[in-house]
């Protein structure tokens, strides 16, 4: 190889690192912006996922924080999750941009929904842990609390700011990534990696990695982890039915193209 051969290589590819380092910075900045917003709204953020607990325990409920500076890391962390997640379409935006270039139109076609379809799972996901798995969890671990008797001594619960927020972080992480499931399933049906056929012939192995996945993600505890496992089971149901959608609808655009090849004169 010369000289000039290594020079032509090279140019491309600083290129490509220059395009790179500004995909990085764009997406680094949405995340900076949306954290100093997000951190503005930290409490108001907080209480609002606080509201699962205040269901649970009643007009009574009540946490603490027993480090002078535990509430305000706390607050960072509810800050740095929520501008993760409302930077998520920009980031994901920029990823797009840098690789589209590099895709053929099909394909850019096929990756493109998914941009949007990530979130929008992620987001059920979090849905399901606000409204259904925090509150019945929560109720369950109140009512292990023991009154003052003769002989007893009162135990109650009282959650710590930063290990609450840690507990519904842990779920909303568990069941956002899980709920990715059909998202990258299908996308994988789409670009014939797998099947349908493929998919119902794994069932009793994905069943073995979805409780595998749920034991690891979840607290240790039956509830959440059964909370976990159901909905992703039937989002892998729901994901055969996609595949075999996408395979009709494949088989169809190719009759299509060779009906209109058969009468083209």
């Amino acid at each position: 190889m010369t000289d000039a051969d290594i020079e032509s290589t090279r140019a491309p590819l600083m290129d490509h690192l220059i395009e790179l380092r500004a995909r990085l910075i764009k997406a680094l900045v949405a995340f900076l912006l949306m954290f100093f917003i997000a951190f503005y709204f930290a409490k108001d953020i907080y209480n609002l996922l606080v509201i699962p607990y205040q269901f649970a325990a009643g007009p009574e409920a009540k946490l603490i924080y027993t480090a002078p500076q535990e509430f305000f890391f706390t607050q960072v962390k509810v800050a740095a999750f929520t501008a993760a997640f409302l930077a998520c379409p920009v980031i994901l935006g920029q990823i797009y941009a840098f690789v589209a270039p590099g895709l053929y139109k099909h394909e850019r076609d096929s990756f493109a929904p998914y941009l949007i379809a990530t979130p929008v799972f992620f987001a059920l996901g979090a849905l399901l842990v606000f409204f259904v798995v925090m509150p019945n969890l929560l109720h369950f671990f109140i009512g292990m609390q023991q009154a003052k008797e003769p002989g007893h001594a009162q135990i109650e619960l009282l959650p710590k700011v930063s290990e609450y927020l840690s507990l519904i972080m842990t779920l909303v992480f568990a069941f956002g990534l899980c709920f990715q499931l059909p998202v990258i399933l299908t996308l994988l049906v789409k670009i014939g990696v797998i099947d349908s056929q493929f998919l119902k012939d794994k069932r009793r192995y994905a069943i073995l990695v979805i409780a595998t996945v749920a034991a690891v993600l979840t607290p240790p505890d039956a509830f959440s982890m059964i909370a976990l496992i159901v909905p992703t089971y039937m989002l892998y149901e729901l994901t055969i039915i996609l595949a075999k959608m996408i395979e009709k609808k494949r088989t169809d655009d190719r009759e299509e193209r060779e009906n209109s090849t058969d009468v083209t004169p």
